[in-house]
């Protein structure tokens, strides 16, 4: 395998070192961190109950906040 020579700053490098595993190189560091995840990787990572949770609390919060749009928005008006 290639190799190439890359030149970072020290507190780029405790950055990377702090999220080094004991058994893991730098390129093994380097490459699981910047690995894209596929949403598919993220199904069923939550249980029914939590994601029914989930979803309630977005509604709230959505709810909550079209209200303080229309809230801001009666100022202007």
């Amino acid at each position: 395998m290639a190799t190439k020579t890359l030149t970072i700053t020290e507190d780029a490098y405790n950055l990377l070192s702090s999220r080094k595993g004991p058994n893991e190189s730098f390129s093994d560091v380097i490459s699981r961190i910047t690995k894209s995840t596929s949403l598919r990787e993220l199904v069923g990572i939550l249980s029914d109950k939590d994601a029914k949770e989930l979803k309630s609390n977005i509604a709230k919060t959505r709810k909550q906040m079209d209200k303080d749009f229309e809230k801001r928005m009666k100022r202007f008006k």
